[in-house]
């Protein structure tokens, strides 16, 4: 039983919003007040289906009548850089099934680019907005033309952070490439460069921007020297910066209210919060070897006073965990409500919602539930229907919840403690970023389209 003085609020209330501002929508954990359809097809509830140039595995966002996407297009001019090998202090993360079934895996060794990342080529890097009412492009911002630092996984792109958006500033991270704000008319408000990451295995970069109040919080995990800022997000001017060890993660923190004031939670091996206004570190949870950082790629959620989390696919667990108030002393990981060993995910992050946590098995279709109070396991690993290969993370509206498939399916679930398939839905082509859902539409970002998916 947690004590009722350490329940937490959301930090984002999912209101009656019809907008889906950022990574995992309204209140970062990838609930969304809304109701879309259950049942779609090529042919059935598209309200409209848009290329994007390009590649780009960043997640759509949704405010007022606006979509927006980003993109990178190669020039063709590429880098010569020499392949990079695992070293003995690297431990790679588990490789992720390949296309096309269950089980399969892209070719390749460990390392290098042979067949898992590729040489750096130029890249034009885009912002898009589009009309939500039809997806025509109501703009299109070119950020910059340059040369990543390095390359990457040939699974992921040089544009896969999801934008971020209050409704006044539109900000755009492109790692490496920089940071872009945009008014929501397209004109540029301010850049930022922190720098040039060395990612792990030249495997890309992916954590997104969190925006809370006047601040922008950027992680800037890396195989050098990784940290994580907060920029005043009218000027892009540095508030705070704090040091981090642990190498190379993908995940993007979360902004939980606690006793004491808003908390930045960064989910890896070793689970650190920060003080919002400050950027004191406030209480961590697990340890982490300098300069492995563990791969952790999925982001963490809260629900009703627990952040969940989990810590990787190789040897990891599912984590439930709530905040001490500022008046405790204890000691690192008592903290800890519980905890469950293996089946976690590797790139899908998890969802909680009405009582029940769920999880992907690394990238598969097997799912599991469990009771968000006491971690009793409801049922799981349970084989899916329509999903067997994973990256996007699930959403959840009006009881039910959406995983999209790597290969076009995207399976609807009833929530609850029973696996309970509801639709499988399969369009002609396959989903990386996670879908986003704004009112009564949910929204799908292809390897090449953009779909708006509602009711006819």
């Amino acid at each position: 039983m947690i004590p009722a003085s350490l329940l937490l609020l959301p930090a984002f209330l999912a209101t009656d919003t019809e907008d889906w501002p950022g990574w995992r929508g309204p209140g970062g954990n990838g609930i969304a007040p809304g109701s879309p359809p259950v049942e779609w097809s090529e042919e059935k509830n598209v309200r409209w289906k848009v290329s994007i140039p390009g590649k780009g595995k960043s997640s759509p966002v949704v405010w007022g009548n606006r979509v927006f996407v980003t993109t990178a297009v190669s020039t063709g001019k590429q880098a010569e850089v020499p392949a990079q090998e695992a070293t003995a202090d690297q431990d790679p993360p588990a490789r992720p099934p390949g296309r096309g079934g269950r089980g399969g895996r892209p070719g390749g060794g460990r390392g290098g680019f042979g067949g898992r990342s590729a040489p750096p080529e130029e890249q034009e890097f885009f912002v898009l907005a589009l009309d939500r009412a039809d997806g025509s492009v109501v703009w299109q911002k070119k950020a910059r033309t340059g040369m990543p630092p390095q390359g990457t996984h040939n699974d992921g792109s040089y544009a896969t952070p999801t934008c971020v958006t209050d409704g006044e500033h539109l900000i755009a991270s492109f790692g490496s490439n920089g940071l872009y704000a945009y008014t929501m008319d397209g004109e540029l408000v301010w850049e930022k460069d922190l720098g040039d990451m060395e990612i792990m295995l030249s495997f890309g970069e992916g954590s997104s921007p969190v925006l809370h109040g006047d601040k922008l919080i950027v992680i800037w995990d890396h195989n050098g020297d990784s940290f994580i800022v907060a920029l005043d997000k009218g000027t892009g001017e540095e508030k705070w910066r704090a040091s981090r060890g642990g190498g190379t993660s993908w995940t993007t923190p979360i902004v939980v209210q606690a006793e004491g004031g808003a908390q930045v939670i960064v989910g890896t091996e070793k689970t650190t919060a920060y003080d919002l206004e400050t950027g004191e570190e406030l209480w961590t949870y697990g340890q982490v070897a300098t300069g492995r950082g563990g791969g952790v790629i999925s982001s963490p959620v809260e629900y009703e006073g627990l952040v969940f989390l989990s810590s990787g696919s190789r040897g990891g667990e599912l984590r439930a965990i709530y905040i001490p108030s500022p008046e405790e002393e204890l000691e690192p990981g008592d903290n800890l409500l519980w905890a469950f060993p293996g089946d976690t995910p590797y790139v899908p992050s998890l969802i909680a919602c009405d009582g029940i946590v769920y999880m992907l098995k690394s990238n598969s279709g097997l799912l599991s539930a469990f009771d968000a109070g006491i971690g009793e396991r409801l049922y799981g690993p349970q084989r899916m229907e329509g999903v067997a290969n994973a990256y996007a993370s699930p959403v959840a509206a009006d009881g039910r919840l959406y995983f999209a498939d790597r290969d076009g399916a995207v399976e609807v679930i009833a929530a609850g403690p029973e696996y309970r398939s509801l639709a499988v839905n399969v369009l002609d082509e396959g989903f990386d970023a996670s879908p986003a859902i704004a009112g009564d539409e949910i929204f799908l970002r292809g390897r090449s389209h953009v779909y708006c998916i509602a009711e006819e």
